[in-house]
């Protein structure tokens, strides 16, 4: 270990006697300042009309996006120029030795090969913790700069770039050992470093060409513990990627200096890459990695809800199979092409379930008329080989419309890309969307997920009396909340089930979640109402909209409840907006439903209603009452009688019988009933959950949490599954503008003159020497 050490600290002497190591020290530092400062100048500069921007240390240092205000971090920058300094380093270090003939005397001296190497390794390693030592000083301006600093993520991130350059000074030991000549050294070690850092686009199309270029990708590694996410896959493997050129590099100097046939010098490399990738292999084995989520708010991992839906899962083994269209345009999503991206959309899971397993199923199938239409006479087949040609698409592998078909029945996706998941006999499917994401994200697949170990919520929409529809995207009606496939945001993605039922000619199911009735324009028969009686005796949960007018078809269902439904209308005064525009406020009901709701309860957040009526009730019911929205006594009043919206303004007259007040515009209901709460939620509008409502973008309101929190709130908090994550603390700046300049005169003169002094008091004293 002395020799080591010894032949370390000479080649660190040679090294810092270098111009080019103190050129490169600087280039870096300038580099890192010119990605850092100019972001943290605009950021200031916002934070006085932006006070909270949240995520300040990822947004600085680690983040992959860039945005209008910050480029992308800097040490995520800077992964990408890291291999072009390490060339320059390492093009003389066993060159230099063949070169001048000193490599004959090492060949004769007590110093054993091995030891040379590593002892110019482990000089490699110290140059590289200087290069970590000037990042550090970005470091320190983070710590001192950003208030609530995520230490943890940016040092996680410089262990990727510490891991980085020495994986690429072993590289470029093992070049320099190829040759005397040191210019060639440098050009070829940058050649494998560019190969190295660019091999991972290349053969995505074939599965085995893709995951060894996807392994030999060095940077990619590196990358994914820049977002914070440290495994001790990725350590090993920058460990393995080393340990292999540096014995490649022995075993080149040993060979050197004996004879020995062009087969066993084959034998001993082949031997040495094998060793070190079977080791690279079994470390990458799920069950043998271990991980570290550095992030203040560990936005690598998933949430604890997500985490206790796998782990009641057990040992059973879980399915998910990818369904790929090639005739649907989703295909160019699920190619193989993209296939990296879909498997890095479960790492995340697997690393609390091994046991998922991954599969693609492709094939071609249409649904659409149009197609047909388009192609007369011409056969699917055909169809889809003249559209596979021109698309460049391999044919091989998709199965027929008739092979799929036999497999699984995919007419109601609409042959768009979608996943199915299986669980013991259980199968449910999780859907991609035309978002900027398209693939499922965590709140879609815990979904999924949890629909395989629990019986989904129903909910039942009734039909009886020309209700609004679950099934249309007309203005008035509620598909797309509810029933939308193609919305993430949409409750069927979100766990729940969704049905229809004519009360008039059917039985309501038991055991749903809720009954919804919509704004029925007719009053239920009598077999009909008894029929709702019934159920709500039961302890159904309910959910009754309806609107101005209606009192004649709402009352006699709402009277069991305690509750009626006022004459006339609710109207508001406004400058800018219809008076029949009403936008109560979240009421003490909101917070007693569910605590998600209290900011915007805090906040005095609005939902729009265009177009409702107050309720009362009798708070000596047989329910607990509360109401859930509220209107502003100084601006709405109940107006009686007809009136004209788009003509003169209306005005309160008394004499007419308006009433002036706050009015509850929406009601909470609840018991206790058979050992559970009855849980009924009525409104004075039927719009305000309406896919044009819903839409609204003119006025800032919250109806769309509203409806999402009274629904999580029938389903007893069983869906959507929880997606809270602690608030990020990093949100501000601790810098004025001053404090901007003094960093300027700091990162672009004082530290790189610094620098520049010290390397050249180095070189004049060895020069003097």
């Amino acid at each position: 270990m002395k020799k080591i050490i010894q032949i370390a600290k000479l080649e660190l002497s040679l090294l810092f006697y270098s111009p080019i190591a103190w050129l490169l020290i600087m280039v870096l530092l300038v580099q890192m300042a010119h990605a850092l400062i100019p972001g943290v100048a605009e950021l200031q500069h916002m934070q006085q009309f932006i006070p909270d921007f949240g995520f300040l240390t990822d947004r600085l240092f680690t983040s992959s996006m860039s945005s209008p205000l910050v480029a992308q971090g800097i040490f995520y920058t800077i992964l990408a120029s890291l291999y072009l300094y390490t060339p320059l380093m390492t093009m003389g270090i066993i060159s230099r030795e063949t070169s001048s003939g000193t490599i004959k005397l090492l060949y004769s001296s007590p110093v054993k090969l091995s030891q040379i190497v590593y002892g110019k390794f482990i000089a490699m390693l110290v140059y590289n913790l200087v290069i970590v030592v000037v990042m550090s000083l970005f470091f320190i301006l983070g710590a001192l700069c950003v208030d609530h600093f995520d230490y943890p993520h940016v040092l996680v991130a410089m262990l990727a770039s510490f891991l980085l350059l020495s994986t690429y000074a072993a590289i470029g030991i093992f070049m320099s050992s190829l040759t005397t000549y040191q210019v060639v050294a440098a050009i070829c070690t940058f050649a494998v470093l560019a190969f190295m850092n660019y091999i991972g686009s290349f053969g995505q199309g074939l599965d085995f060409v893709r995951d060894l270029t996807n392994s030999l990708s060095m940077p990619s590694r590196a990358e994914r513990m820049v977002m914070g996410l440290l495994t001790t896959r990725e350590v090993f493997y920058y460990i393995v990627i080393s340990g292999i050129f540096l014995s490649l590099t022995i075993a080149k100097l040993e060979l050197a200096r004996t004879s020995r046939s062009f087969f066993r010098q084959s034998y001993r490399y082949i031997g040495i890459v094998v060793l070190g990738l079977a080791l690279a292999y079994i470390s990458s084995r799920q069950a043998l990695i271990a991980y570290y989520d550095a992030t203040d708010t560990k936005v690598n991992t998933i949430v604890k809800p997500t985490q206790e839906i796998l782990q009641k899962m057990g040992d059973g083994p879980l399915e998910m199979t990818a369904y790929i269209n090639g005739l649907n345009y989703s295909y160019a999503e699920g190619s193989p092409v993209k296939r990296l991206k879909a498997i890095s959309v479960w790492e995340p899971y697997l690393r609390f379930k091994s046991d998922i397993n991954l599969h693609w199923v492709y094939y071609y199938d249409s649904f659409d008329p149009q197609l047909y239409a388009a192609n007369p006479g011409k056969s699917l087949k055909t169809i889809f080989k003249a559209y596979a040609k021109s698309q460049d698409i391999d044919t091989s592998g998709f199965l027929g419309p008739e092979a799929i078909r036999k497999q699984i029945d995919l007419r109601e996706e609409g042959g768009r890309l979608v996943i199915q998941l299986k669980y013991k006999n259980k199968t449910t499917f999780l859907r991609t969307f035309d978002d900027g994401d398209f693939w499922p994200k965590e709140a879609e697949i815990a979904a999924a997920l949890k629909r395989l170990i629990v019986t989904p919520p129903k909910i039942v929409f009734s039909t009886d009396g020309y209700q609004r529809s679950v099934d249309k995207i007309g203005d008035r009606d509620y598909k797309l909340f509810f029933n939308n496939k193609l919305s993430r945001n949409s409750l069927i993605n979100s766990g729940f089930d969704m049905d229809s039922i004519a009360i008039e000619k059917g039985q309501i199911p038991d055991g749903i979640a809720a009954l919804v009735i919509g704004d029925p324009k007719v009053a239920f028969s009598s077999f009909a109402l008894a029929k709702l009686r019934k159920y709500v005796r039961d302890g159904g949960n309910l959910m009754i909209a309806t609107e101005p007018g209606k009192q004649d078809v709402a009352n006699p269902l709402l009277d069991s409840l305690g509750v009626r439904l006022l004459t006339g209308t609710l109207v508001q005064r406004s400058r800018d907006y219809s008076y029949g525009l009403v936008t109560p406020t979240l009421a003490k009901g909101a917070v007693l439903m569910t605590p998600a709701l209290k900011k915007s309860f805090d906040d005095k957040a609005v939902v729009s209603m265009p177009g409702a009526a107050a309720l009362t009730f009798d708070s000596a019911a047989a329910f607990h009452v509360e109401p859930l929205l509220m209107t502003d006594a100084r601006t709405s009043w109940i107006k009686k009688g007809a009136f004209v919206l788009d003509s003169a303004a209306l005005i309160f007259d008394a004499k007419n019988g308006d009433q002036q007040g706050a009015f509850p515009a929406a009601l909470v209901l609840t018991r206790k009933l058979n050992h559970k709460e009855q849980r009924i939620v009525v409104s004075g509008d039927a719009d305000f959950f309406s896919n044009k409502e819903l839409g609204r973008s003119n006025i800032e309101t919250i109806n769309g949490s509203l409806v999402f929190s009274i629904f999580k709130w029938f389903s007893n908090e069983q869906f959507p599954v929880d997606m809270t994550r602690p608030e990020p603390k990093d949100s501000s700046l601790k810098l004025s503008k001053a404090g901007v300049n003094i960093l300027e005169i700091l990162y672009y003169g004082a530290i790189p003159g610094a620098i520049l002094l010290l390397g050249t008091v180095l070189l004049v004293r060895r020069k003097r020497k």
